[in-house]
């Protein structure tokens, strides 16, 4: 059963049983159409029978990326359990997959990172004799160098690409564009893959850095299976998104003395009260360490 049929079931259902009101019905529409754009705007579409927690787990990462409030998450994913227990009612689907999804928490998380050392275990980990051991890791370098959100990654162009000058061109939020310094290493790493891995296999995408196997730009989720899979032959247990590589990338650079409104004009942040969230983490850091290494922080 396609979105279409599905969503105007549901919403059928809310007006005639539930008798909700049309505001209520409005927001519900808002949230479950942006889910289907989700689902369908990618190189394999998922179709309502096939969303997984995995797939809902990626759409509220999502949301926390674009820094959407907690209470608007939340009320997004309480439009997703309606719609998937009526679809599970009406045999749409076999099991629930919000069932086992948790909400967020009403407060802003601070945000997930990893250490220094487990990005290099992660990253220094991929078999580069591997059919797509270079692309995964001129990926992974890239996308922890320039702390890039993942839709930026695959939207990531070759003609923005001037790494004889260190610089990368990034289409952020809103079509805004900025400059981001890029590392030594991704340079690397970037070149030992475009120069022979990438031109020795199909292209359908020219100016795309980062393709699939068929020769086209990859998807959100592509990278996420990528980096999952990276993170289980390393060893690493953690829940680990790009997102909590972008983290990561901002953390390293406030904690190493990096000036707060830069960090901000490489995260692309609009506003400096969403960059100041990783002051928070730095705190936390300093916190443990006191806790961990001063004579008298034990009773």
């Amino acid at each position: 059963m396609d979105w279409n049929s599905s969503l105007k079931g549901f919403y059928q259902y809310l007006l005639l049983e539930q008798g909700l009101s049309g505001n209520t019905l409005a927001a519900y529409s808002s949230d479950l159409r942006a889910f289907a754009r989700f689902c369908t705007e990618r190189d394999q579409p998922i179709n309502p029978g096939e969303v997984s927690n995995e797939t809902i787990e990626e759409f509220l990462a999502e949301l926390y990326d674009e820094n959407k409030k907690s209470s608007s998450q939340a009320r997004y994913l309480s439009s997703l359990k309606a719609f998937f227990r009526y679809a599970t009612i009406e045999n749409i689907i076999l099991t629930d997959p919000v069932e086992l999804v948790k909400g967020p928490k009403m407060t802003r998380k601070l945000p997930d990172v990893l250490s220094i050392a487990e990005i290099d275990q992660i990253i220094s980990n991929i078999d580069l004799s591997s059919r797509f051991g270079t692309r995964n890791r001129a990926l992974l370098e890239t996308l922890y160098a320039c702390g890039l959100r993942v839709s930026e990654l695959c939207d990531l162009r070759l003609s923005n690409l001037h790494l004889e000058i260190e610089l990368i061109k990034v289409i952020g939020k809103g079509n805004k564009q900025r400059w981001v310094p890029i590392s030594q290493m991704a340079i690397k790493h970037l070149n030992l893959y475009i120069n022979h891995d990438r031109k020795s296999g199909r292209i359908e995408d020219e100016d795309i850095v980062f393709l699939n196997n068929r020769g086209r730009k990859m998807s959100r989720q592509m990278v996420f299976l990528i980096l999952k899979e990276c993170c289980k032959d390393a060893g690493i247990t953690k829940s680990v998104s790009p997102h909590t590589f972008r983290h990561s990338f901002a953390t390293h650079l406030l904690t190493g003395g990096a000036n707060l409104k830069a960090i901000q004009d490489m995260l692309g942040h609009e506003s400096i009260t969403t960059t100041e969230i990783y002051t928070h983490v730095d705190h936390e850091h300093l916190k443990k360490t006191i806790m961990q290494y001063h004579p008298r922080s034990k009773v």
